[in-house]
């Protein structure tokens, strides 16, 4: 049985692959509380497992995780958006998302209009390319996301995601 949150990580040679992490570190540091990685070394565990799952099955499509998430942020909104506004949703830097708003330009996936208010802001918009890629791809990815939670029934996924929406709020909300 792997340890449990109030457990000592070195009780049992079992678990996945956050216990053997913590039975490392109750040998390296032992003066130390490692119970948080129980929840957040799993979450990140987690997130990077299924990006690299993404990453692999978009292999054959020509974009990249990023650009995918790009094309995302712009096929979920019901509007044109500004770079600035595909910055915010996908999380990364401004540099990036230009530079990858050229590629998918240049790939045909999606096309920069001008802002009728604002002549120095270009608006990012989905071509019926890129609609067809996200069309594609997107239902996959959420097929692999539900084979993740299997196991798991409608409570206790509604248990799961309001416990990490807390968690979330306290990430969002931290000055740190």
């Amino acid at each position: 049985m792997p340890p449990t949150a109030d457990s000592d990580p070195d009780d049992t040679a079992t678990g996945d692959f956050i216990d053997h992490v913590r039975r490392q570190w109750h040998v390296a540091r032992p003066d130390l509380d490692t119970d948080p990685i129980d929840v957040l070394g799993r979450i990140t565990r987690i997130g990077s497992l299924a990006l690299h799952q993404l990453d692999r099955a978009l292999t054959g499509s020509g974009v990249s995780r990023v650009e995918f998430e790009i094309l995302c942020a712009l096929a979920r909104s019901d509007r044109p958006l500004r770079a600035s506004e595909v910055t915010t949703a996908t999380m990364s830097s401004g540099a990036s998302t230009t530079k990858h708003a050229d590629r998918l330009t240049r790939a045909g996936f999606l096309e920069r209009l001008p802002f009728e208010r604002d002549g120095r802001v270009v608006l990012l918009q989905l071509t019926d390319a890129g609609r067809a890629l996200v069309d594609a791809e997107f239902p996959a990815r959420v097929e692999r996301d539900r084979r993740m939670l299997d196991g798991l029934d409608e409570d206790e996924r509604a248990t799961l995601a309001a416990l990490l929406r807390r968690v979330a709020g306290n990430v969002e909300a931290s000055p740190w």
